[in-house]
């Protein structure tokens, strides 16, 4: 099975599991409602670099999976959260 799984890996049959794998934590100061979670959650879906957005309203926490064969700055995504009324404390990358 791993062999066919490779097989049609290499002829681009299939996508990989790993497509998805780089992460963005952003840790967002001024977050305080389920309203705030909705908005940023909206605001980073439509962005090219972002494949899934995760909001943890309780941690002050945006988590972002972001794309392989796109790309979104962190300046990109400080504009972003202070142009929606937030503050960022930092961005951690994995």
């Amino acid at each position: 099975m791993r062999n066919l799984t490779l097989v049609l890996l290499s002829l681009g049959l299939v996508a990989p599991a790993f497509a998805d794998h780089k992460q963005a934590t952003v840790h967002v100061k001024g977050m305080v409602c389920a309203f705030c979670a909705q908005g940023l959650t909206k605001k980073f879906s439509g962005q090219p670099g972002v494949s899934k957005v995760d909001v943890k309203l309780e941690k002050k926490l945006v988590n972002l999976s972001l794309k392989h064969d796109e790309e979104i700055s962190n300046d990109t995504i400080k504009e972003l959260i202070t142009d929606a009324g937030y503050n960022v404390v930092k961005i951690d990358r994995d």
